[in-house]
């Protein structure tokens, strides 16, 4: 990379620069439009949403404030900042017990993989759940429980989008899709694909196209989904843009029993990124005289 990423570097030195950049990144500095920026400044082609999808989906709270606006539904939620936290905790408290309630789950804004996620049942739990959630962020969001199954599917494409069949996670031995049941074989079940009736994969299809659409993303994204039990109806729980490729990844997963394979998707995914990249050439920044 100082080859062709360094201001110092010699002009020929563009002979070096990659056909295009696949940010296999997950967390902060990584998918939250951070390097994201950095191919746009260096104006490299590279797969996945840009800068703003990027960021908003990055952030839990930004991410359900645009989803609600375009009236897509989501969980109950409430923001806390380490500023409110600190300043009036009691206060707080109060307004997640009146408007959330319990149980909840109490999440870094930034974050993911689960990490210092939460789940709570009392004040004392939420309390010490929220003090651990701002060890990893300076904001949290607190979401209400929803009693159902976990569904999740694929999207790619630009403008034309495409969908994956859907999957559905069980979680064994945990109280919901932890650390633990995400990364270590065997305590978690991914069942793909899940039986939906056409009724409700229909709605989940064109859900996962809104949202996606709504956030401004592109390339590829994972839904992730909640089948709520006592309606059948979908909420959505969050958009992931650089979604894990592991052997234990949904994405890849969805894709492949979809008729893609490992090697296909990849191709497809570079394909999009040079198109996106393609048409933010046609963009005039400078005014023509």
């Amino acid at each position: 990379m100082e080859h062709w990423i360094a201001p110092s570097s010699p002009l020929d030195a563009t002979s070096a620069r990659p056909d295009i950049v696949f940010p296999l990144l997950h967390g902060s500095n990584g998918e939250d439009g951070t390097v994201q920026g950095l191919m746009e400044l260096l104006n490299l082609a590279y797969v996945g949403s840009g800068v703003a999808g990027s960021s908003v989906c990055m952030d839990k709270v930004l991410m359900k404030d645009v989803l609600k606006t375009h009236k897509i539904q989501g969980p109950d939620y409430l923001s806390v900042s380490r500023f409110e936290w600190e300043s009036d905790a009691p206060s707080r408290i109060l307004a997640i017990k009146r408007s959330i309630g319990y149980p909840c789950f109490v999440k870094p804004a930034n974050g993911g993989s689960s990490v210092g996620i939460s789940k709570c049942v009392s004040e004392t739990e939420l309390s010490a759940a929220i003090t651990e959630a701002l060890l990893y962020d300076s904001k949290v969001i607190v979401e209400e429980h929803i009693n159902g199954r976990e569904i999740e599917i694929g999207v790619l494409g630009n403008h034309e989008l495409s969908v994956s069949v859907p999957g559905e996670i069980i979680t064994k031995n945990a109280a919901f899709y932890d650390y633990q049941s995400k990364y270590h074989e065997g305590n978690s079940t991914l069942v793909i694909p899940v039986h939906l009736s056409e009724k409700v994969l229909a709605e989940l299809e064109e859900t996962a196209k809104r949202a996606f659409a709504a956030l401004n993303l592109s390339g590829l994204a994972r839904v992730d989904v909640f089948l709520r039990e006592k309606d059948q109806s979908i909420v959505v729980n969050e958009l992931n843009t650089m979604p894990g490729f592991t052997q234990f990844s949904m994405f890849p997963l969805l894709w492949q029993h979809t008729g893609l394979s490992y090697p296909q998707l990849i191709e497809t995914l570079i394909d999009l990124g040079l198109q996106r990249h393609d048409d933010k050439q046609k963009i005039h920044y400078r005014i023509q005289c």
